[in-house]
Parts: C-alpha cells; structure tokens; sequence
C-alpha cells in the first residue's frame, strides 16, 4: 500500500495529486515602503489639551527623550494666542531652550501672520497651517467659515514661504465632525487642492474625532489620489474607538510615508469634544518595525521618552505598548526582588 505521507486521499478517498489543491501563497499586506517618516506632535497637540499647564523646562525635556530616541521631525509647540491655548503661551521661551539641533527640525503651529511673526522672531524653521473640513468645527475652532479660513492659510503660506519657512497643512475633521457628522470625500479633496496649491509641502489628513475606519481611509486616499501625488499626504491618526492602527496600515499600502504620532497617545482637540487620543508613537513605530519598517526610532529609547511624559503629566497614558512594555518592566523588577 503506497505511504499516506506521500498521497492525499480526498472526502471520497480518492487519492489526489499534493498539490491540487494548495492554496498559493499570498499576502494581505501588500506593498510596504521600506521606510516611513514619523512626525511627533506630542509637545504640541499633546499637551495643548492638558489641563495642567507644563513648566517649560518640562517640555524641553520631554523634547530632548524624543530626540534621545530617534525622533527628527517634532513640532514643539504653537503660536495660537495664549488667550485661546495657554497651555503653549511659553512658545518663544521653549525654542530659545531647546535651540537648533542638527538633523532635527522643529515645527509649530502657525494659525496667522500675527502668529507668522512670533514664530519668525523666535527663529522657527518649520510653520504648519491649519483648516477644518467641517464648517461648524471651522467657526467653533477659529471663528472662520472654510473659505475664510484657506484664505488666511494661504496668504500665511505665502509670507512664510517668502520669510524662508517650509510650510506644512493640516486638514482636521476628514473623516467627521462632532458637530455635523460625515464630511463629503468631494469637499476634502477640494480644501486640500486649495491648500496645496497655496504651496505646503505636505497635507496631515487628520481623524480629529477618530471615527475612521480602513474602508473610509481607502475610498478618501484613494479619491485624494487622482489629484495629489502620495508624497505630498501624510495622515494624522486619532485611536478614540481603537481603528488608527488599521487606517495607518491602510495608508501604507496605498503608499503614504508620513504619520502624525503622539508620545504615549497624548492630546486631542479642544475644540472637539471627547476626541482625545493620538495615535501612540510606540504603538506606531511597534508595528511598524514588525512589518520591516523603518523608521529610524528606537522603540526602548522611545519607551524612556514616554516614561518622561507619563511622568510629567502625572497620569497613566493610554499607549498600549507603553504600558506593556512598562508591565514587563515592572514584572521583572518584581522577580529580581524575590530572588
């Protein structure tokens, strides 16, 4: 009798061929690019939505673990009125502290010319703009309708762009608004040609209230995508309802290569109710680094810099890897104990 290792025999026990019915091998991930870059908006859209205030010393050295960890692209802080976000009325006095740093470049938010000139005073290489998709959220936010807003966004592009400033974009509420609900996919592409024809280098497509899901991250990419080159995109992720990491994955196979991230999931937006909840940097590069992604961080040191900030805050944070790598930390402190 021939060995059943070497023939299959069917639910008939037909004896069939071992590899009629194998199933090819295929990967649901897709293409991957080998390296993303990771923009950490901690110092800025972290703690601007923090009760307490932090001390300035406290921010630079929440800024220089960042940079210990690998960290090159951070935006530190903004030049909105301190009446509207006192949490960042220090901006001058932190980039006098933590000064230029080779091979890192410092960014803030940039809401006008009034704040343009603060930010070109203080000696700012980077100014980001920034726009709502959503009428309601623009008038609560800035007290500007849309048009009224990619007006004042584009004519602080152009003073920027003129002073020597690169320029970023942000475009919030894509995916959906606190106060009006779904926002049209045709009315984002909209604002952001407006925007990125105003010269940004780059558009940060942000979840402000983290109601993305993958099919919606795909069918806005995917229509932004006829018009605007992937270069250009970046995606700033919220994980309110837990989908950020599957819309990231989603933007990756569609070829975006930048990613808003915030040191242990810090921050949210005043201006939207219940939305806190950045994407966790180390939750981001932990999957990132899984996939074969670089990144250029390093996920231990990544973890100091979120011990900083937890810290600093002086509450638990709602990064996941943070706190499992924190678990085992404590775990194995307790066996060494015992011993």
């Amino acid at each position: 009798m021939e060995a059943l290792h070497e023939r299959k025999l069917d639910a008939g026990h037909r004896p069939v061929d071992s590899n009629e019915h194998r199933r090819p091998r295929v990967t649901g991930l897709g293409n991957l690019p080998e390296q993303v870059d990771v923009y950490e908006v901690g110092p800025r859209d972290g703690l601007q939505n923090e009760l307490r205030t932090l001390p300035t010393r406290d921010k630079a050295r929440l800024i220089e673990a960042l940079i210990a960890a690998g960290e090159k692209r951070i935006e530190v802080t903004s030049f909105v009125s301190p009446k509207w976000i006192p949490q960042l009325a220090d901006a001058e006095e932190l980039l006098r502290l933590v000064g230029r740093r080779e091979g890192v470049t410092f960014s803030a938010l940039v809401p006008n010319l009034k704040g343009l000139t603060r930010a070109k005073e203080a000696g700012l290489e980077e100014a980001a703009v920034f726009i709502s998709a959503s009428e309601a959220h623009s008038k609560k936010n800035i007290n500007k309708t849309i048009a009224e807003a990619v007006a004042e966004a584009r004519q602080t592009t152009e003073a920027a762009l003129k002073a020597g400033l690169r320029v970023r974009g942000y475009l919030s509420t894509v995916w959906g608004c606190p106060y009006e609900g779904d926002v049209p996919v045709s009315r984002v592409v909209e604002i952001s040609r407006a925007l990125l024809d105003g010269g940004i280098y780059q558009l940060s497509l942000g979840d402000t209230i983290g109601v993305g899901t993958p099919r919606q991250t795909d069918t806005l990419l995917n229509a932004l995508l006829e018009y605007v080159p992937v270069e250009k995109l970046a995606l700033h992720l919220h994980d309110t309802r837990g989908t950020a990491l599957a819309n990231a994955l989603v933007g990756l196979q569609l070829g975006v290569k930048t990613f808003d991230a915030s040191i242990g999931g810090l921050g949210g937006c005043p201006y939207a109710p219940g939305a806190a909840g950045n994407l966790a940097t180390e939750d981001l590069v932990y999957m990132l680094h899984g996939m074969g992604v670089k990144t250029g961080i390093q996920l231990d040191k990544l973890v100091e810099a979120g011990m900083v900030a937890q810290e600093l805050i002086g509450r638990k944070l709602a990064g996941k890897f943070l706190q499992a790598a924190l678990g085992e930390r404590e775990k194995k402190a307790n066996r060494r104990a015992t011993t």
